[in-house]
């Protein structure tokens, strides 16, 4: 533990110092750059973590170790930002630096609504990106006994796959060395001959499909609201039966079958085609990436021709269109927005990319199920609008989530100058009515 402690009423603030392997400043990777336009466009920190309880036994110094180990191995948790009067931002990785883990006595409060008031402290208070290490974590106890660990980062150093490397060492005490390209690497890559043709075939992928695709998404206009972006979900019990025994049948992936299902429905709510959706790549599939704990994700532009197909049909379109679409998710973005640019000006309009996909579900084992049991499920379906506010949304951003081992949720972020809050509703609906008819033999019309 370290020697210095800062003491404010219940909270003690005690100092971590720490070291690690790697340093230097360098310009932002492709993945940093893709999370630093979004964060840009959405007016957010994108604070990512949240509250769990801690097991019986767990000390103080465990929260000290956990906290230190977090900065001494991960470089993305040493990076902060330069911002030059000239340019974009720069990152600079630190090799040894301090950070204070708060300590939070609940007192006779329930300790784990003190953490969650912890928690939303954290997400609320604005972050500095030059000053701050970034992650915030507090330790909460009650009567000197730790109960729950609180832990909120940015966004910027994470994606989903690195968030999920770094919980799975840390929760093993991971030592060996870490694997993959970290951030200065890639970024010493990404300018190789190498990196620039990578970067040049997906932007010339990028420039033929947008000449390709219809500029408006919505065959009408929006319908404004106060607030006005508006965050709705859809529960469905029989979405995931029917996908994992489309899957089954076809013998397809249940990732491919679940975007299918929504191509054809977003070809029957909006009335266009080719639909087309930026998907959310990993690009962990690619050398040198699939460990690292770090933003190494981009979108992937794909078009999927689904008209008048047959749902066999449309899954083979769909299979081959995003394949390429994910081969092509990797690339320099300040690059592809002067081809954007440019493209709006030979066509005479702006295309509209602000539409999004992202399955963030687990493998599922496809099973054939009886078309009745998926039937039967469709009465537990429930959509809900959960969240209006004026913090910046995409024009429409779905997530597919796992919400239980029985149950899918569809989130759906919609701005309402440009959706319809009812046709986002039909959008995610029709998702569940597609596959279920699908599963069970029913015609499905394109």
């Amino acid at each position: 533990m370290s020697d210095v402690m800062v003491t404010g009423g219940t909270v003690t603030r005690i100092r971590v110092p720490f070291t690690g392997e790697g340093s230097g400043e360098d310009e932002l990777s492709w993945g940093q750059r893709e999370i630093w336009q979004a964060l840009l466009e959405q007016q957010t920190w994108m604070p990512i973590g949240g509250t769990r309880p801690l097991p019986a036994g767990s000390t103080v110094e465990d929260g000290v170790e956990r906290l230190r180990y977090l900065m001494s191995r991960y470089q993305s948790m040493r990076t902060r930002l330069l911002f030059p009067a000239d340019g974009p931002p720069r990152q600079v990785v630190h090799d040894a630096g301090e950070i204070d883990l708060e300590v939070v006595d609940a007192g006779p409060a329930d300790p784990y609504e003190v953490a969650v008031a912890v928690q939303r402290r954290y997400e609320q208070t604005d972050y500095d990106f030059a000053g701050e290490w970034p992650v915030r974590m507090a330790v909460v106890r009650r009567d000197g006994t730790p109960t729950h660990l609180v832990v909120i980062m940015t966004h910027f150093v994470m994606d989903g796959r690195g968030a999920a490397v770094m919980l799975a060492e840390s929760e093993r005490n991971e030592a060996a060395p870490v694997r993959g390209m970290q951030a200065l690497e890639q970024v010493r890559w990404q300018r190789s001959s190498a990196g620039r043709r990578q970067s040049d075939a997906a932007i010339r992928y990028w420039q033929a499909t947008l000449q390709t695709i219809p500029a408006s998404r919505f065959a009408g206009a929006g319908d404004p609201q106060a607030p006005r972006y508006w965050r709705g979900e859809l529960s469905s019990a029989a979405l995931p039966l029917a996908v994992q025994s489309i899957a089954a049948h076809t013998r397809v992936d249940a990732s491919a079958v679940m975007l299918t299902v929504y191509a054809l429905a977003a070809s029957r709510v909006c009335g266009v085609n080719p639909v087309a959706t930026r998907l959310v790549s990993s690009n962990r599939f690619r050398p040198g990436l699939a460990e690292v704990v770090g933003p190494v994700s981009q979108t992937a532009l794909c078009a999927m021709d689904v008209a008048g197909c047959s749902f066999d049909e449309a899954l083979e379109r769909v299979q081959r269109a995003s394949m390429l679409a994910y081969k092509h998710g990797y690339y320099d973005r300040a690059r592809l927005e002067e081809v954007v640019a440019a493209t709006a000006r030979e066509r005479g309009e702006a295309v509209d990319l602000n539409w999004f996909y992202n399955d963030r579900r687990g493998a599922a084992e496809p099973r054939l199920v009886d078309p009745a049991l998926v039937r039967a499920a469709l009465p537990r379906t429930v959509f809900t609008w959960t969240i209006k506010r004026d913090e910046v949304y995409p024009r429409l951003f779905l997530n597919v989530d796992d919400e239980s081992p029985q149950t899918v949720r569809l989130h759906i972020e919609v701005d309402t100058h440009h959706v319809p809050p009812p046709v986002a509703e039909a959008l995610v609906r029709a998702m569940e009515e597609v596959a279920v008819q699908t599963a069970t033999g029913e015609a499905t019309p394109s």
